[in-house]
């Protein structure tokens, strides 16, 4: 071995032993001919103490050393002086006065030093990840994510759960994406494509007797990135037989009860609160509602059909919503500016026709540009209905229920943002349930499965399925057997209840235009499964990457992957995606356009 402790290692239980360490130089420090190195590891940090006069060769050695050099060096445990002693790290009572220095590497000059209190920009860390993987931050960011994965391998395990590897390579087919496709050199022309998820695998395992499966699976979609979505990525995948959403849902809540135990030292109450989805909509205009703070939606729809302000009664008549948020004691904070900074956004990032407001006065009442457009009376159910108070800010949507959701919910957590409404410390759990199962798109005019055309609806709204009149169906009104699960405003699980009755699945794809012969095409293997003794199942699929972010109290979801890609897909360390050879392309019997062979970079 090269060392015979770690850098962070070391205590005054060590005093006076010979001990050799190897690690990163963080540090060189002369004081007065005494010099002084903090030599790192990923374990913590040692300070190294060099005598002058004792070896003239090991002191110009250390003279010469640059941040991130690595070495070994052997020496004494030793007390630091008095009143040099360091309580912010675990070492900080001793050093070690060297006796010998080896340079195992020297290193060019490095565009950021790890240790350095500013962080350079993204780009930079992103292309020399090496560096910034070498920081405390990420080192313990991704020691949480191995913590993480081992707490539920271990949870698993004592569940009953068995955990099988699905394939990398398999069919294309719709899951919502685009796949990444890999073409076949043997099969030319042909493609495999890369997992989106494991849902089929996973569903063929639970027909094939595996009652109780889980992988930590890696998956990949090729769409449009942002903070926290990535283009391939982990997730917790599981499934289980003879269940219903609530054993799955029992199941999930009782591994964040561990998580939030073993991980962050914290009891988490149980049972998980949950909501369907219509209330989740309703009452935060998001189905991965933030509770962590109010500001709740208010409808004012019925009230609105009653008033002359034209803006608020044409959307009221014409089927469109009124809402408004309260941000309770902060009009005085929002200026006429910063209020047209707010309408400028909603309609740059919703498509929206803007926002109208209203604010208290220090005696409650209500005052703003639109005031003037309502009776004393209809103010007064105003400030009822969004329980006013002096120097309450009212910001309002009137627009389509979906606009009117996404600009509420946009206003309602950039507002908890600026105003610090939210502890960081939190960490607030709800189920969301019973979400619609099929949505209409209006482009291709026909209904589309919402989650997958394998979700099972509610038995309850079987009716609105199989009814053999056409006029008397109803899908816009069946609910699936699904469930999310939400941690401070983002959904870190989805998952299902799995159709396993022929007929209903029959019907299903009735209700999506997909005959059987385009389903047996696109799922033929799962089909004739199904036919050979499926037992009633569900699962879910928990965000790996989303869980440690939260976890570690991050906003980054590229922070907690050790070779994360950029919002373009692109890895700058390495410079992928690049061009390959004609030779390669030869074998595939592929061709590529000379203006698509340029590389991807920032």
């Amino acid at each position: 071995m090269l060392r015979t402790k770690t850098c962070g290692e070391l205590r005054k239980s060590d005093l006076g032993f010979s001990v050799t360490l190897a690690g990163w130089v963080d540090s060189v420090r002369d004081h007065s001919g005494v010099l002084f190195i903090n030599l790192r590891d990923r374990y913590g940090l040692t300070q190294i103490v060099f005598l002058q006069g004792i070896n003239d060769e090991m002191f110009e050695t250390v003279r010469s050393l640059h941040p991130e050099d690595v070495v070994q060096v052997t020496g004494t445990v030793q007390l630091r002086p008095e009143g040099i002693v360091n309580k912010k790290i675990l070492t900080g009572e001793i050093e070690v006065n060297a006796e010998k220095i080896v340079v195992l590497s020297r290193t060019e000059i490095v565009p950021f030093q790890p240790s350095a209190p500013e962080l350079p920009a993204e780009e930079t860390r992103l292309r020399y990840r090496y560096l910034d993987l070498r920081r405390s931050v990420m080192q313990k960011t991704l020691m949480l994510r191995h913590r993480i994965t081992k707490v539920l391998r271990d949870y698993f395990d004592e569940h009953y759960f068995v955990e099988i590897e699905t394939p990398m390579l398999g069919k294309s087919t719709p899951e919502g994406a685009r796949d990444y496709l890999v073409p076949s050199r043997v099969a030319q022309g042909q493609f495999y494509a890369l997992p989106q998820s494991p849902q089929l695998y996973k569903q063929i395992l639970m027909i094939a007797g595996y009652d109780r499966y889980f992988q930590i699976a890696r998956c990949f979609r090729d769409e449009d990135l942002r903070a926290d979505r990535q283009p391939e990525f982990t997730q917790v995948d599981l499934e289980m037989s003879f269940v219903d959403s609530e054993d799955v849902i029992e199941i999930i809540s009782g591994l964040m009860l561990r998580l939030m135990k073993e991980i962050l030292g914290r009891e988490l109450k149980l049972p998980i609160p949950r909501m369907s989805y219509d209330e989740a909509m309703e009452r935060f205009g998001h189905d991965a509602p933030d509770l962590r703070f109010g500001m709740e939606l208010i409808d004012l729809t019925d009230w609105a059909k009653e008033v002359d302000f034209r803006v608020f009664r044409s959307v009221a008549d014409s089927g469109g919503r009124i809402r408004a948020i309260n941000a309770k004691g902060v009009a005085a904070k929002y200026s006429r500016k910063d209020i047209d900074g707010l309408n400028n956004w909603v309609i740059e990032q919703f498509g929206a026709k803007g926002i109208a407001w209203l604010k208290a006065d220090t005696q409650g009442i209500l005052t703003g540009p639109i005031a003037k457009n309502f009776t004393a009376t209809q103010l007064q159910q105003i400030a009822e209905r969004l329980h006013v108070e002096a120097d309450d800010f009212l910001l309002f949507s009137a627009d389509t229920f979906e606009v009117t959701c996404k600009v509420l919910n946009g206003l309602r957590r950039r507002l908890a943002a600026e105003l610090k409404l939210i502890d960081p410390n939190e960490m607030n759990f709800c189920w969301v349930v019973q979400f619609p199962m099929f949505d209409w798109d209006a482009e291709e005019q026909h209904w589309i499965a919402i989650h997958h055309p394998f979700t099972a609806p509610l038995e309850s709204d079987l009716p609105y399925l199989t009814n053999t009149d056409p006029e008397a169906l109803a899908p816009q009104k069946i609910r699936a057997q699904a469930y999310d699960l939400v941690l401070n405003g983002f959904e870190v699980g989805g998952g299902t209840i799995r159709i396993h009755d022929s007929q209903v699945q029959s019907k299903v794809f009735d209700l999506l235009g997909l005959s059987m012969e385009t389903a047996k095409e696109q799922f033929g293997f799962l089909l004739n499964a199904l036919q050979f003794g499926a037992p009633p199942h569900g699962g879910i699929a928990l965000g790996l990457d989303r869980l440690v972010m939260l976890f570690g109290g991050l906003d980054n979801i590229r922070d907690c992957i050790a070779f994360p890609k950029t919002t373009k897909a692109a890895d700058l360390m390495t410079g992928a995606p690049s061009p390959v050879t004609a030779k390669q392309l030869g074998e595939l019997a592929i061709q590529v356009k000379p203006d698509n062979t340029k590389t991807v970079t920032e």
